[in-house]
């Protein structure tokens, strides 16, 4: 099984490089089940990090041409790197391979988990949208809170241990005020700092690392020969009628 993790934007140009790319994906293999083979690729352009609905707008063109160049590739399905998941149902329109975005995955596995859960997320300019999200994932009534961590992303590894001292604190806001039974690490970059475990264990509660939860939810789909369904998410009508005509026509 080849999945490909997609960056929607240019991390190995950016403050993190290369070797953040490289890292990350020497661990999606590490939590991947034998078999699985993890590429992590990103884009060649956009924004440094996602931390707006605008700079979630930026990344998506794209990223939806990296997601068709992958299944070209012949890769079993794409997820993208991003917990906002941006271009996620556009990029379901364009190909036939599964393409899983984080915080769609990771926020139906939350309400599974138990009966409110709260996502932690880096800054206020994005708890609107991840109240949003949950509430396109259809979890929204589970969902007890969106607190804010107040560390912008590309600052979240610069010391890792106050990173998971202040996600820890706001953790326990929210489930001491917010009634929360779950907590979801809302930021890919937080989800990469392997803190998931320590939080959960101090905190009594589990902690969902929206990366491993995308890679799992991806694993099952291909292992199931599932994917997405294209009453739900049809091809364009325009492209459709493009590829319907001869190919000399389309030359």
């Amino acid at each position: 099984m080849k999945i490909q993790y997609l960056v929607p934007g240019p991390m190995s140009k950016g403050p993190m490089g290369k070797k953040e790319v490289l890292r990350r994906q020497a661990l999606l293999n590490q939590w991947a089940f034998p078999g699985t083979e993890v590429t992590v690729v990103d884009v060649p352009e956009g924004p440094a990090s996602i931390e707006s609905a605008y700079e979630e707008l930026m990344a998506v063109p794209a990223t939806l041409k990296g997601i068709q160049e992958a299944e070209r590739d012949g890769f079993d399905a794409v997820i993208i790197g991003c917990f906002g998941d941006p271009g996620l149902e556009a990029a379901r329109e364009l190909v036939e391979i599964p393409v899983i975005g984080p915080g769609e995955s990771s926020l139906l596995l939350a309400a599974g988990l138990g009966h409110h859960f709260s996502v932690i997320t880096v800054l206020d300019s994005l708890v609107a949208p991840q109240e949003q999200q949950a509430f396109r994932a259809g979890v929204l009534a589970k969902l007890a809170s969106v607190r804010v961590a107040e560390i912008p992303v590309l600052e979240l590894m610069n010391d890792i241990d106050a990173s998971r001292r202040r996600v820890e604190a706001v953790g326990a806001e929210a489930v001491e005020r917010d009634r929360a039974d779950v907590l979801l690490l809302g930021c890919m970059t937080m989800s990469f700092l392997g803190i998931s475990d320590e939080v959960s264990n101090r905190l009594g509660v589990p902690v969902i690392n929206a990366g491993r939860a995308a890679l799992k939810a991806a694993e099952g789909l291909v292992a199931q020969g599932l994917t997405h369904s294209k009453k739900a998410f049809p091809t364009p009508p325009k492209l459709r009628k493009k590829q319907s005509q001869p190919e000399e026509v389309l030359a």
